[in-house]
């Protein structure tokens, strides 16, 4: 008989859509003893809530989140809500004695963050956060490929990711929308919404991220509030790129900006290593890229006769997660990554091996944030500070 996990989700938007997709399909994909239930979702306007929750199935609706986090029947509590909410929720939550799984990134300041951490710790609370590209089996073939020693040793790593919907002037700031554009709500632009995957990524297969130096740029400077309707300053960066130096002693080259025409959701990776290279593209996520240089021989390895860039279609039951779904040559899509870490989440909470990356873990993606973004205004390089042993 299966164990229920009663759900309460902080949020209504495109991340709310994407966890509660996942928590519906856990049972149809992943044999775990526990059974998602969706008992509750918060949100300030209780019309889209309402909305939210009749077409999901969630059994009711709050306008005030502190009743969702204190309410008995509640598990887990899911934040997908925006930035500048996610440490008072986590708290509370913490300190309620819930299960928390946060969106990315973890708080607005690494010390908000370091906070959470303690919290979770203290109450001894199982906890995630939704760095979903993890569970790209491309990606996760990726990292199996490196673990097993096929590149070697590193020498580069670049990573891109690029989008183009904030080009418009006339684009607002604020508001339930736009709240990306606002740094009071999301703390920073594409450094915290996009290279924070792109930085947790290059630390789970290449490892700590060092030193970095890096460069901002807002291209938009003034733009009208949703809320003030008043034309106010944009305190985000639209743009930045940073170099990186790793523990390994390799150095990294990392480009975001919401200001690429033609790229929609552009997420790349590039590893260059003494034996082989790797590259990865998430629109065409059903690919992992892969140049063998050496290969193994008896108990020595020699150089390939079959060099060239392979192409490896991550669809057979052998490939990370896909034994789950279908057949060797049909695909999965963006909506399953979520549903590969919660069935991570929940194997390890009945195993009592906690899934990564936890709240400690993304501490680390976060002092790299941070450590960009001083970058960017002092011009120096700067240490991030990351616990090797957290990644």
């Amino acid at each position: 008989m299966s164990k229920e996990l009663r759900i309460g989700m902080i949020g209504y938007g495109f991340m709310g859509r994407a966890h509660s997709n996942a928590y519906k399909r856990l049972n149809d994909f992943f044999p775990v003893a526990h059974r998602p239930v969706l008992k509750a979702v918060a949100a300030r306007s209780s019309e889209k809530a309402k909305g939210f929750a009749d077409n999901w199935g969630y059994e009711r609706i709050e306008t005030d989140w502190k009743k969702v986090v204190e309410a008995e029947d509640i598990d887990l509590v899911d934040i997908c809500s925006p930035n500048d909410t996610h440490f008072d929720i986590a708290m509370a939550a913490a300190k309620n004695g819930k299960m928390i799984c946060c969106e990315k990134p973890l708080a607005m300041t690494t010390k908000e963050a370091e906070k959470m951490v303690a919290a979770v710790a203290k109450y001894k609370v199982a906890n995630m956060a939704w760095f979903n590209y993890r569970r790209v089996p491309a990606i996760a073939l990726a990292k199996q490929i490196i673990e097993e020693g096929r590149i070697g040793r590193s020498f580069h790593y670049r990573a891109t990711y690029l989008q183009d919907w904030t080009i418009a002037t006339d684009v607002p700031q604020g508001g339930p929308g736009l709240w990306r554009l606002d740094a009071a709500v999301s703390g920073s632009g594409v450094t915290g919404d996009l290279l924070a995957h792109s930085i947790d990524t290059a630390m789970w297969l290449n490892g700590p991220i060092t030193r970095v130096t890096a460069k901002t740029e807002t291209f938009v400077k003034e733009r009208k509030h949703v809320v003030t309707g008043k034309v106010q300053k944009v305190s985000i960066d639209d743009a930045c790129m940073f170099l990186a130096e790793f523990a390994n002693g390799s150095i990294g080259t990392f480009e975001s900006t919401r200001y690429a025409r033609g790229r929609k959701n552009f997420n790349t990776f590039e590893m260059n290593g003494a034996d082989g290279s790797l590259y990865f593209d998430l629109e065409e996520p059903e690919y992992l890229q892969y140049f063998e240089y050496l290969q193994k021989q008896s108990s020595k390895k020699v150089e390939s006769h079959l060099t060239g860039w392979r192409k490896i279609h991550t669809t057979n039951s052998e490939h990370p997660y896909m034994k789950h779904y279908w057949v060797p040559g049909t695909c999965i899509g963006y909506e399953h990554t979520f549903l590969n870490a919660l069935a991570d989440f929940v194997m390890g909470i009945e195993s009592g091996k906690p899934t990564q990356p936890d709240f400690r873990n993304a501490l680390q993606t976060q002092r790299v944030c941070e450590a960009v973004l001083k970058s960017a205004k002092n011009g120096k390089w700067e240490k991030t500070g990351v616990d090797a042993k957290a990644l």
